[in-house]
C-alpha cells in the first residue's frame, strides 16, 4: 500500500478500546458467576481470538458492537474444548490461557498463527510447570493436560504482564497461596479487574499474592481507550508542523503512562484534560500539540510502562534534536516480530542513523529522512508507526502489509486520514 502523506493533522478522535483490558475482561468474565457487560470492547482480530476459545469451551458471549455480553459459568464452569483452541496472532490470549487451562480438569490444545508458533511459550510453561502444570512443547502447539496445581512463590526474571498473569491466573485454580514477586511493575489491570470481582488477591507495592478462589462475581466493565493505540497519534501531533490532537476518554493507568513520561521529557507539549475514575481505570482526554524535541535515554523501571510503544517512540526519536537510547528492552524480541531488528532495519532504509544493542537501539535524531518501501512483518505496531514516519520523509513510501493494524486498531487508516483533512 502506497503511503499517503498529509501536510499537518489536527482535530479530535477516540480510539479503540483498550486491547489488555478487553482480553482480560472476556477471560475473567468468562470465570465468574454471572453476566458480566462490556463497553468500549475492541473489536480487533487479537480480542476476538479470545471470544472464540471461550465460545469454544462453552461460553455464551453477544457482540454488539463495542458492547459485549458475556454469560459466565464460574470457576469450574469452562468444558472440554470442541476442538483446538486457535489464538490468532494473540500472544496475550495464548499466553494467559495456559495459566486458566493448567488448573482444568480437562485436557487442551493451543496453537495460533505461523507467528505464534515461533514466539516462545516457555517463559510462561517454566513459572506454571513450578506450580504443578503439565504443558508439552514450549512452542504452539501446547498440549496441556488439566492437573490440581499448588501455589508457589515467584520471582519474575523478567518485567512481563502475561507472564504474571497467567501464574496469578493459575493461582485461582491452585491449593494454598500463589506470590509473585516483580523486579519492576508492569500493567495490573488482572489485579484491579480481580479485586473488583471479589477474589482473594493483594498487592503491596511489587509483590502480589492471590488464594485459590471459591468464586468471581460479574462486574461492569467500561473499557477506555488504549493509550498503546494513542501512541501513534501523540506521536503524531508531536513531530507534525502545525498540527494539534486532542485523543479523549484514553486510559491511564499509572503502569501504561511511560509514553506520556517520556515525550514530555522529549520536550512534547503534552496536555492531560478531564481526568476521571471509570470502573477503576484512570481516564482522560490528551491533548498534543507541535513540538520541538530532543534526545534522551529511555531504560530501567519505565520500560514495562512502554513496551508496546516503543516503535512509535523511535519514530519520535528520528524526528528529535540529538541522540536517544533505548535500553534494557530485551522483550521487544519475543513481541510479534522482534521488534529490535525490525525498528533498526526499515528505519536504515530511510538512511537513519540507528544502530541495534542488545537490549535496545541508538537513534541520532535531526537528520533528513527518506521514504522507502517497508516491511511491517504481519506486526500491528510497526504498520502503524511506519506510517507516521512516512508522513515525514522525503518522496514516497510503501508498506507490504497494512491489514495487520486490524489487530489492534481497525480504523486506524480511516482515522489517521481524517486529521489531515
Amino acid at each position: 500500500m502506497i503511503i499517503k502523506k498529509i501536510s499537518k493533522a489536527n482535530g479530535t478522535l477516540s480510539v479503540p478500546g483498550d486491547k489488555s483490558i478487553s482480553h482480560r475482561a472476556v477471560m475473567l468474565g468468562s470465570l465468574a458467576s454471572g453476566v458480566t457487560e462490556i463497553s468500549g470492547f475492541l473489536k480487533g482480530a487479537d480480542c476476538l481470538s479470545t471470544i472464540d476459545c471461550f465460545r469454544n469451551m462453552g461460553i455464551d458471549i453477544d457482540i454488539n458492537g463495542e458492547n459485549v455480553t458475556v454469560y459466565g459459568k464460574g470457576l469450574r464452569g469452562l468444558e472440554v474444548p470442541k476442538k483446538t483452541l486457535y489464538t490468532g496472532n494473540s500472544g496475550t490470549t495464548t499466553r494467559l490461557l495456559c495459566g486458566i487451562l493448567s488448573g482444568q480438569k480437562f485436557n487442551s490444545t493451543i496453537t495460533g498463527d505461523a507467528s505464534i508458533q515461533k514466539r516462545p511459550m516457555g517463559r510462561v510453561t517454566k513459572p506454571l510447570s513450578l506450580m504443578g502444570a503439565k504443558i508439552e512443547n514450549e512452542y504452539c502447539p501446547l498440549h496441556i493436560i488439566g492437573t490440581n496445581l499448588h501455589g508457589i512463590d515467584y520471582t519474575m526474571p523478567v518485567a512481563s504482564a502475561q507472564v504474571k498473569t497467567a501464574i496469578i491466573l493459575a493461582g485461582l485454580y491452585a491449593e494454598g497461596k500463589t506470590v509473585v514477586h516483580e523486579i519492576e511493575k508492569s500493567r495490573d489491570h488482572t489485579e484491579l479487574m480481580l479485586s473488583a470481582m471479589g477474589a482473594d488477591i493483594n498487592v503491596n507495592g511489587l509483590d502480589i499474592s492471590v488464594s485459590g478462589a471459591s468464586d468471581l462475581t460479574s462486574v461492569r466493565v467500561n473499557v477506555p481507550g488504549d493509550i498503546s493505540s494513542a501512541a501513534f497519534f501523540m506521536v503524531l501531533g508531536a513531530i507534525m508542523p502545525n498540527s494539534e490532537i486532542t485523543i479523549t476518554n484514553v486510559g491511564i493507568n499509572p503502569t501504561r503512562t511511560g509514553i506520556i513520561d517520556v515525550l514530555k521529557e522529549m520536550g512534547a507539549d503534552i496536555k492531560l484534560e478531564n481526568q476521571r475514575e471509570s470502573a477503576g481505570e484512570s481516564v482522560a482526554d490528551i491533548t498534543v500539540r507541535s513540538s520541538a524535541l530532543k534526545g534522551t535515554v529511555i531504560g530501567g523501571e519505565i520500560i514495562p510502562r512502554l513496551i508496546d510503544e516503543l516503535p512509535i517512540i523511535a519514530v519520535a526519536a528520528v524526528f528529535a534534536d540529538g541522540e536517544t537510547v533505548i535500553k534494557d528492552a530485551q522483550e521487544l524480541k519475543v513481541k510479534e516480530t522482534n521488534r529490535i531488528k525490525a525498528v533498526v532495519d526499515e528505519f536504515t532504509k530511510c538512511k537513519i542513523d540507528i544502530n541495534e544493542t542488545n537490549d535496545g537501539m541508538i537513534i541520532l535524531g535531526g537528520n533528513p529522512v527518506y521514504g522507502a518501501d517497508f516491511k511491517t512483518y504481519g506486526d500491528h505496531r510497526m504498520a502503524m508507526s511506519l506510517t507516521v514516519l512516512a508522513q515525514m520523509c522525503e518522496g514516497s513510501s510503501s508498506i507490504d502489509d497494512s491489514d495487520c493494524a486490524c489487530v489492534s486498531y481497525p480504523t486506524f487508516f480511516d482515522d489517521f486520514y481524517k486529521l489531515g483533512k
